[in-house]
């Protein structure tokens, strides 16, 4: 059975787009580059030579990634999905209820996920523990910074799709 890959539609539409850029762009720009770096003569000792053909090895690699994931890929919709539960998609406002902190997560998929971008993935511990929540359910997660206690405040759709 395929195992499919949540991810919202801005995230799938970039990966799209890296895949793209992928294909188009930088797989002709490394051939370019093994060709110029070989006509340098011997390829034993060509630095440039063994640099473009790591180069291109690691962007066959991303692609063939990129191909598995967008054909795995469950697309969905963040506008539109219910707000009586936390699930993929909504954004979680949640009270630390140790230091009494507010702090705003959006459920996404690992390939989305950035704390930095207030998201983070369905499969980390934070992110497992809040899934199936309604507002006013305590959460407890094991993090790598110890065991946290939170309480969820509000469970809002998101501004994109």
């Amino acid at each position: 059975m395929v195992e499919r890959v949540p991810m919202s539609t801005q995230g799938y539409q970039r990966l799209r787009n890296e895949l793209q850029r992928l294909e188009k762009i930088e797989r002709f720009d490394v051939v370019k580059a093994i060709e110029v770096a070989r006509a340098h003569g011997d390829l034993k000792e060509n630095a440039e030579y063994h640099a473009a053909k790591e180069r291109q090895g690691h962007i066959e690699g991303r692609i063939m990634e990129l191909k598995d994931k967008l054909g795995r890929a469950e697309v969905i919709n963040c506008m539109d999905v219910p707000t009586q539960r936390a699930v993929f998609g909504t954004v979680v406002t949640l009270l630390d209820l140790e230091t009494d902190a507010q702090v705003s997560y959006q459920l996404l998929g690992t390939e989305e996920a950035d704390v930095k971008k207030g998201s983070i993935s369905v499969f980390s511990p934070l992110g497992r523990c809040i899934l199936g929540k309604e507002v006013g359910d305590e959460v407890t997660a094991k993090t790598p910074g110890g065991t946290r206690e939170f309480e969820v405040v509000e469970i809002a759709s998101s501004s994109f799709a």
